[in-house]
């Protein structure tokens, strides 16, 4: 086991402190840093630096940021749900540790759909039949995995499939 124990800070934004959410600092009792490259593998990070060595995720709806001896959590309900995604982040850092032999460390971002792209293979009508107030709204959600091809009616079958294919070449 890398990760055994860790203590957390828990605050309310600073810029507004009458945010209903609250962000968790994780202190970390052991440096993870070896396991960055492993664990941004295993879970497909949204961005990863070489130095200073971190990882980001967005997972459960959250921005994640993994560093050798803290982990970052933004826009949370609640100390629970912070006390949540530790345990399981923990998990999957001890775990991406242990099967280390097993896995190929990558040392970059996972690729991820470009918004033009997709907004290059949508109607681009702004019907609003979607709930968004734009096709580039649209598109953002898309990329972000938020929204797929099914989600806008006025896209015709071919272009449907168009879509689904461009989104199929990018890991989930």
């Amino acid at each position: 086991m890398l990760l055994k124990n860790y203590t957390k800070e828990i605050s309310r934004p600073v810029c507004n402190p009458s945010f209903q959410s609250v962000h968790c600092i994780a202190h970390l009792a052991e440096d993870i840093k070896e396991v960055l490259p492993y664990l941004n593998t295993a879970l497909g990070g949204f961005s990863y630096t070489k130095e200073p060595p971190s990882v980001a995720f967005k997972v459960h709806g959250k921005l994640i940021s993994v560093y050798p001896r803290k982990i970052a959590i933004n826009a949370l309900k609640d100390e629970a749900e912070a006390d949540k995604i530790l345990e399981w982040l923990k998990g999957e850092i001890n775990a991406a540790w242990e099967k280390r032999a097993e896995i190929e460390p990558k040392y970059e971002a996972t690729p991820k759909p470009k918004v033009m792209e997709i907004l290059r293979l949508l109607p681009k009508t702004n019907s609003r039949e979607c709930g968004r107030p734009t096709c580039m709204v649209f598109a953002a959600q898309v990329a972000e995995g938020a929204k797929g091809a099914e989600d806008c009616p006025p896209l015709d079958e071919k272009d449907k499939q168009k879509l689904k294919e461009y989104l199929g070449q990018f890991p989930l």
